[in-house]
């Protein structure tokens, strides 16, 4: 990024709140284009919060605004996703569902396969077209969720806990593909992690969360040990920040429960209202707009 150009995205004292309770307050938050920026938190910090509200999928105070150089188009890997087992659904099924017009219960086109093809052999699928997805492993449904965000190529790209719950050979696969995936499109990435580890080997920021902003900045100053475990109460060191408040808290935060059709619905039409800071909706501003408050996801014709 150029030193004279505005970050990607810019997030002043967003606020959060769900009755009485406060999820985020006063938090201010620059993306740098072209950046890889992880959010790091204990549960119930307003991580997945944060990331709804830039989708525009919950109200909030203050202002979202939003540097686009095209369409403003978002991709998103949610935190979960839930198959239905009982569902005949493939892997290439699931892909052409938002990439042809044709019905995909009448089959799959041969360009839309081509493209298919393309698309998991980015990711480390080669070959799994046929597979159903109930079949598929947690670590292989991920890169899945991955192939679609990035097709068509976003300019932000929103990853909640990616990584969760998979092998360390399935992570270190995953970061691989991500790193690679920035390397070669430039694209801006914002990503909530609860791995210390992970952060430190992908992140050019880290912003440290737990319903303000307590700490930002290059890894090594964010997550330095001390003003760590004073914000957190975990150990620098430690591997999962979710540690730090599950004992306090007795359970840990439950996922948020993302369906296929919503997750498609995330690259839906150009056309879709984006909703402002205070609430109200606008229309997507045109190509080379300087900036919009409030976004959402934002896709375009299919072939």
């Amino acid at each position: 990024m150029m030193a004279d150009e505005p970050p990607l995205l810019e997030l002043r004292g967003l606020g959060v709140r769900r009755g009485r309770e406060v999820i985020l307050e006063g938090v201010d938050l620059t993306v740098a284009r072209a950046s890889l920026h992880l959010i790091v938190g204990p549960n119930g910090a307003g991580k997945s919060t944060l990331l709804a509200g830039v989708l525009g999928q919950t109200a909030f105070s203050g202002r979202i605004v939003a540097h686009w150089r095209g369409d403003g188009r978002i991709g998103c890997v949610p935190q979960s996703f839930a198959v239905d087992r009982t569902l005949p659904v493939t892997v290439a099924d699931f892909l052409a569902l938002a990439r042809q017009r044709f019905p995909v219960c009448l089959g799959v086109r041969a360009a839309t396969r081509r493209r298919v093809r393309e698309l998991l052999s980015r990711v480390g699928l080669s070959g799994a077209e046929d597979k159903p997805l109930s079949v598929l492993s947690g670590g292989e449904l991920r890169r899945l969720l991955l192939a679609n965000a990035i097709d068509p190529l976003p300019e932000l790209l929103l990853l909640d806990e990616p990584a969760s719950g998979l092998d360390e050979a399935a992570v270190r696969l995953l970061e691989e593909i991500v790193l690679e995936l920035r390397r070669a499109s430039q694209v801006t990435i914002l990503m909530v992690s609860h791995d210390l580890g992970q952060v430190r080997r992908l992140a050019d920021r880290v912003t440290v969360l737990n319903r303000r902003v307590r700490s930002d900045g290059p890894p090594s100053e964010a997550l330095a040990g001390d003003l760590f475990e004073t914000f957190l109460g975990v150990a620098g060191g430690a591997r999962s920040v979710a540690a730090g408040r599950a004992g306090q808290e007795g359970q840990a935060a439950q996922p948020r429960r993302t369906d296929l059709l919503e997750s498609l619905r995330l690259s839906g039409g150009a056309g879709e209202p984006r909703v402002k800071a205070d609430g109200s909706l606008s229309r997507p501003q045109p190509a080379g707009a300087s900036a919009v408050t409030g976004i959402g996801g934002v896709g375009g014709p299919r072939p």
